[in-house]
């Protein structure tokens, strides 16, 4: 497989999406196709000894982490993210992985790449720690005002990444609330509450924020709203644990020698709840994969977002996906094919 890497996005763009790729084509026997402009990109390929298996497709422009999405779109159609959803479309990769302008990856994509049939909008998805192993939430960002039918569709791709990538058998469906009653929650959630009680998939009802930390979903369904600040707390959540256990394991010799003798854990604690690990968010529903990492992301958790698309593209997802929507839309009684 081949998969393009944005060299151009990021806080740290172009040394940390290279050095990512090339521990990528090294540790994954993967080929990358560096996006972005060959005069920055090079030195820092050859400061790696510019290994097989990389090479540079070359574009002059770059999309700006705080630039308006509508206006590069528009004026920057040479950018790498433009570029990079080229190959895809034209099936030269199979799967994209940046660490940029967030809208603007998922605008490009959307429009350049394309939807699967069956889905009207992509939706933004991450995996989260949880006391039972690990849940996907989608969408966290990419559709800040869905539809209910929108949910569904969120639903069912949610379903088949947690059952193909994360290796869950008939994943659990929770639907995000703030009351586990079925008449709980805004109009939204309700409709959707509704349809996906008739669907096929193992929908349990509505859940709660602590549940999906408990383990109680494999999938969590909600808005991109509600997921994008579910999202940015949970991560909130882990920086300030971790400045509280640096904070009271140096502030006495009894904390830093508990510090010492707890290392291993810490680490393997730290290897469960780390960005870097996870790689990054899948925007599923598309024609092919796109990988958003976080825009501060290491070599590492670049790394890790070209190993997502390179799993997602190994199993198939996508046309799983496909036609699980295509055959609850062809049933008369589903109603996933008729809310609105």
């Amino acid at each position: 497989m081949r998969i393009a890497v944005d060299a151009m996005g990021g806080d740290h763009a172009p040394e940390h999406p290279v050095s990512g790729a090339v521990m990528a084509a090294r540790e994954l026997g993967v080929e990358i196709a560096l996006v972005g402009d060959e005069a920055a990109l090079a030195p820092a390929l050859a400061r790696h000894g510019s290994p097989d298996g990389i090479d540079i497709v070359h574009t002059e422009e770059a999309i700006g982490m705080d630039e308006s999405v509508a206006l590069a779109i528009r004026q920057k159609r040479r950018s790498s993210i433009h570029e990079a959803a080229r190959l895809l479309r034209r099936g030269e990769v199979q799967g994209l992985v940046s660490a940029g302008n967030t809208g603007a990856v998922m605008a490009i994509s959307k429009v350049i790449v394309g939807t699967l049939n069956g889905v009207d909008r992509p939706a933004l998805a991450v995996v989260l720690p949880t006391q039972m192993g690990r849940a996907i939430v989608l969408d966290v960002g990419a559709n800040v005002e869905p539809k209910s039918r929108h949910l569904v569709q969120f639903a069912v791709m949610g379903t088949h990444f947690a059952s193909e990538i994360l290796g869950v058998e008939r994943p659990r469906v929770g639907l995000l609330s703030i009351g586990e009653e079925a008449g709980k929650g805004n109009d939204l959630v309700r409709k959707a509450h509704a349809t996906l009680r008739e669907s096929p998939l193992n929908f349990i009802g509505n859940v709660e924020a602590n549940d999906l930390y408990r383990g109680r979903a494999d999938v969590v369904v909600c808005d991109g709203f509600t997921g994008n600040i579910l999202l940015k707390t949970s991560e909130a959540a882990v920086e300030t644990l971790r400045f509280l256990m640096r904070t009271e394991f140096t502030r006495t010799w009894s904390g830093r020698l508990a510090g010492i003798l707890g290392r291993g854990a810490f680490r393997r604690l730290r290897g469960r709840v780390d960005y870097a690990e996870f790689g990054g968010a899948p925007l599923l529903g598309l024609r092919g994969l796109a990988v958003i990492c976080h825009g501060r992301s290491n070599p590492r958790a670049m790394r890790n977002g070209v190993r997502v698309a390179l799993e997602y593209g190994q199993h198939g997802v996508d046309r799983r996906i496909e036609v699980a929507l295509n055959d609850m839309q062809s049933n008369a009684a589903a109603p996933a094919a008729t809310v609105r």
